[in-house]
């Protein structure tokens, strides 16, 4: 069976990081673009942050797009230094090879080429925020029919961890979130922040990684300030690889498990804002949304770290 094709839209970010370099390495999709945009640091921050991780890990192959450099309408409400280091790679960004150079154009023009030149459908791992996914379907309706689903690392059914309701990737941009999870034309499946927070990585995990091969300890290193930062807000010894855990379901489809739930996103400018909830309203029918649990966390982090170290 030939690789599954996938884009990444992404904000690296530690968890970002594993994430893409997961997909990097696993045998089982076929990464023909990433997309960096504004999220965990700024946009400029973020694309030379993906850019060198193309770098480390030898995919200078792999076309990169400069995405969204603010959310669709309001202002960005706030960056995640503090978690993932001001340089967004836990202070490790200047010691990673020379940035691979994005393409000309936008990040959306990257997308909607490659779904354009597909010849089978390709899937969209959206784990930042979903800024790029509402406005590739708003710009270009005509290519959704050429995406199998889309895959999102963010929201929370339960407490946030930005506010006490919102997730960060929802939070980021609400309105985008809104889009892409109530629209009707693509497949959407949402891994929340109870199901990531779930799946954490404790110390066994991270020095298998640090010992496999020189990436992998180059993660293990980037994972440790935010390990620390884990520490202190969870008070235990363990890290969460939000959007590794999204991205093991792009890489092997059926990795969790898909509850349907119609979803929509609160865009008001109250304590609520950026919430993801379920939707049973009256009116127009919301397409649910699968939501994505783990019922086995060590299978997932198996999983995760079998790819990361081909082994």
């Amino acid at each position: 069976m030939s690789p599954r094709p996938l884009i990444v839209s992404t904000d690296p970010g530690v968890d970002d990081a594993v994430a893409l370099v997961l997909a990097l390495r696993s045998p089982e999709v076929d990464v023909r673009a990433v997309v960096a945009q504004f999220g965990n640091v700024g946009p400029d921050r973020t694309l030379d942050n993906a850019g060198r991780l193309l770098a480390l890990t030898g995919r200078t192959d792999v076309p990169l797009g400069k995405g969204a450099d603010r959310p669709l309408v309001h202002p960005a409400a706030g960056r995640a230094g503090h978690v993932h280091g001001t340089d967004g790679l836990g202070g490790r960004a200047a010691r990673l090879p020379a940035p691979v150079a994005p393409r000309p154009g936008s990040g959306v023009a990257l997308m909607a080429r490659v779904l354009a030149e597909a010849s089978e459908p390709v899937t969209l791992a959206v784990i930042g925020p979903l800024t790029d996914a509402a406005i590739l379907l708003a710009a270009h309706p005509e290519l959704a029919g050429r995406i199998e689903r889309i895959v999102v690392m963010g929201g929370a059914l339960g407490g946030g961890n930005v506010t006490g309701a919102a997730e960060f990737n929802v939070h980021a941009d609400p309105e985008a979130a809104q889009r892409v999870l109530t629209q009707d034309r693509v497949p959407v499946a949402l891994v929340p922040l109870e199901t990531t927070l779930g799946c954490a990585a404790g110390p066994e995990w991270v020095d298998a990684l640090a010992a496999a091969d020189p990436v992998c300890a180059e993660m293990a290193a980037m994972i440790a300030p935010y390990r620390a930062f884990y520490r202190e807000r969870y008070g235990r010894d363990a890290v969460a690889v939000h959007d590794a855990t999204a991205l093991l379901e792009c890489v092997a489809p059926g990795s969790l498990t898909a509850t349907p739930v119609p979803l929509a996103v609160d865009c008001g400018s109250g304590p609520a804002r950026g919430a993801t909830v379920p939707h049973h309203g009256t009116g127009a029918a919301t397409p649910p949304v699968d939501v994505l649990s783990a019922p086995d966390p060590v299978a997932v982090l198996d999983a995760v770290r079998a790819r990361l170290t081909g082994c």
